[in-house]
């Protein structure tokens, strides 16, 4: 079997060196590195590596958007983040962008090792604890998709994302960025959930989402 080809995305010079230093084993082989995520899409689609470890905090352009940008460029290279940020909301972020796993740096040397050769065998490079959470997190997304289908609401599935991510408390910018469209088409899809929901403000419709899933769906909420 040939050694696992692999490119390490991570702006400190110091952590590449360790990470190198890591993986250095017969059957993996550090075929590249970048320092940034623009550097990374350059690098990328030329080496065409077997895996991408990716840290989430980058200069300019952050780790999870840059997964969103190599994904459909290399369908064959699997992208796990390797980072210090055990925040939910990355973890989450970073699984729905399309990250194959989620490692922290305090991993030895060995766990490392192990998580990047546990790909070849269908293995999730992710602790336990967050694999429960992104699996809590799946299942509540079903639900949601459940309440918002049953044709009272007529929502489409880029509505019901907006809708959510508006309950989280995002902004129109972080929203847009979250997914990849322009803040003006945030706004549009915005307008057509106020008037779907037949409320008069974004707070009256985070509201109204947030009573639906807990299965009280009042409309009452104040402006």
């Amino acid at each position: 079997m040939r050694a696992l080809r692999i490119l390490l995305v991570d702006d400190h010079a110091l952590v590449r060196s360790a990470v190198r230093q890591a993986l250095t084993a017969d059957d993996l082989e550090v075929v590249g590195e970048a320092s940034s995520a623009e550097e990374a899409l350059l690098v990328a689609p030329e080496l065409r590596p077997d895996l991408i470890l990716l840290d989430v905090d980058l200069p300019g352009t952050d780790g999870i958007r840059l997964v969103r940008e190599l994904t459909p460029r290399l369908p064959d290279t699997r992208i796990v983040m390797l980072t210090v940020s055990t925040a939910r909301r990355d973890l989450l972020e970073a699984v729905q962008a399309g990250a194959a796993g989620y490692l922290t740096k305090d991993l030895s040397p060995d766990a490392l090792q192990r998580a990047v050769r546990g790909l070849r065998r269908g293995d999730l490079p992710m602790s336990r604890s967050m694999a429960a959470q992104v699996l809590e997190h799946l299942a509540s997304s079903r639900a949601v998709a459940a309440h918002l289908s049953d044709g009272e609401w007529d929502l489409s599935a880029r509505e019901e994302q907006v809708l959510r991510l508006l309950a989280d408390g995002l902004t129109d910018r972080e929203i847009g960025e979250r997914l990849v469209i322009s803040p003006r088409t945030v706004e549009t899809h915005v307008g057509n959930l106020l008037r779907k929901l037949g409320v008069r403000n974004r707070a009256q419709a985070a509201q109204r989402y947030r009573s639906r899933i807990e299965g009280g769906d009042e409309a009452e909420t104040a402006s």
